[in-house]
């Protein structure tokens, strides 16, 4: 008589192989997320990527009249997920800048700078900014005393550059340098950050404090968000899922990549067609630079515009390629033509990125601000666009007989 196959000891023992194996592989698999996930928090500490201090404390918000505009005399300190502790610093008329305004002196040529975040020199520290190198180039290139005075501001769109053209103008400048970036054309109209709309309200309400905890981010988030949203939200928002992007976005083909990915509106200004809405902007931004342009000619002040690109297509005009139905200088292209139209000046910057390798190393790869390395590359840019002849005053200085005969 034989035995049944189920009694076979060999059957039995694989069977409960089966089982166990049914129970350990999911195991293993979650203990193999949780160890990622360690890993990966313990990599975000050591990089340090986390973020304390605020800026807004410093900032007067809800002036329609203005804009968003600095809280003249304030100090408040910031640090971002990937930039260093940074100071601001708000003077007597609430911008960021080191120079004293008063008489000008007999011989010194002034350039006040406006726009928004990238001149004001957010995230370094203010003389590591563009507004501070500048003129040390420019004085270096045309043997002239520079001086230059900031009025970037954080939030600062076309609109609220309109609105507080006055200040500029109260600066007596002998030139104006307006730098603009994507951006500015995306958030044409603004005068309070959406950050500050979601929290305080339209009414100026008291801003309700971020969630504290996994357990307090989870339950915010279900208030407004279907489950799989709410976990999708938290997990972004999570230092873990930061630090995995930080270290992603350093390599220059998968950063280009993402930010090209079909359904990222942030991209929009690179397509060779844009959408219905980006055509919007651009022609909100026409408006709002005539009459910025309209004031400085009134004034009989010359106005020159620069656009600066932000990380994409910086990368992308270095690689020297880039998909179909897109172009990294469209809206370079667009800014002249607008700019030119009203009777300003425009330098462009963008050929000299051909020339830079990997220069998205000077921009911190999600925030997209320039680092000190990258505000110091936009400085060396602009002086050299500055005196090549784009502004007579500016023209390089001659070298004196002497110097030329050693350099032969």
């Amino acid at each position: 008589m034989t035995q049944s196959k189920n009694s076979d000891p060999a059957s039995v023992g694989a069977a409960k192989a089966t089982r166990r194996d049914w129970l350990l592989l999911p195991l293993l698999g979650l203990l193999t997320i949780v160890a990622m996930a360690a890993s990966a928090k313990l990599l975000a500490r050591q990089a340090h990527l986390d973020s304390w201090g605020d800026v807004d404390p410093c900032l007067v918000f809800g002036d329609v009249s203005t804009g968003v505009r600095g809280n003249p005399g304030s100090v408040c300190w910031s640090k971002g997920r990937e930039s260093g502790p940074v100071e601001y610093r708000f003077n007597s008329n609430g911008y960021r800048t080191d120079v004293r305004l008063g008489p000008k002196q007999q011989g010194t040529y002034r350039i006040v700078m406006t726009g928004a975040s990238f001149a004001l020199g957010a995230q370094v520290p203010v003389e590591k900014s563009s507004a501070a190198l500048l003129p040390v180039e420019l004085a270096k290139r045309t043997r002239r005393r520079i001086e230059l005075y900031n009025e970037g501001m954080f939030s600062g769109s076309p609109h609220s550059v309109g609105l507080r053209f006055k200040d500029v103008l109260a600066a007596q400048p002998d030139l104006i340098l307006w730098e603009l970036t994507a951006w500015d054309i995306k958030q044409d109209s603004i005068l309070m950050p959406p950050r500050v709309l979601r929290q305080a309200g339209a009414k100026g309400s008291s801003m309700a404090p971020k969630p504290a905890g996994l357990v307090s981010a989870v339950k915010a988030a279900l208030a407004s968000a279907s489950p799989r949203e709410a976990i999708q939200n938290v997990w972004d928002e999570s230092n873990t899922a930061f630090a995995l992007r930080h270290f992603l976005y350093e390599i220059q083909s998968l950063y280009v990549d993402a930010y090209l990915m079909p359904g990222n509106k942030d991209s929009d200004f690179l397509r060779k067609a844009p959408s219905a809405a980006w055509q919007t902007h651009l022609q909100q931004f026409d408006s709002y630079a005539a009459d910025v342009e309209l004031q400085a000619q009134a004034a009989g002040v010359p106005l020159i515009a620069v656009y600066v690109p932000n990380r994409a297509p910086a990368a992308m005009i270095s690689r020297g390629e880039w998909p179909e139905g897109y172009d990294p200088y469209k809206l370079g292209d667009d800014i002249r033509a607008i700019i030119l139209k009203h009777g300003g000046t425009y330098i462009d910057l963008l050929p000299e990125f051909r020339n830079l390798p990997n220069p998205e190393r000077y921009y911190l790869p999600i925030d997209g601000h320039p680092t000190t390395e990258g505000q110091a590359m936009i400085a060396a840019l602009l002086a050299k666009a500055l005196t090549n002849g784009a502004v007579p005053a500016l023209r390089v200085a001659a070298q004196p007989q002497t110097a030329l005969e050693q350099g032969r």
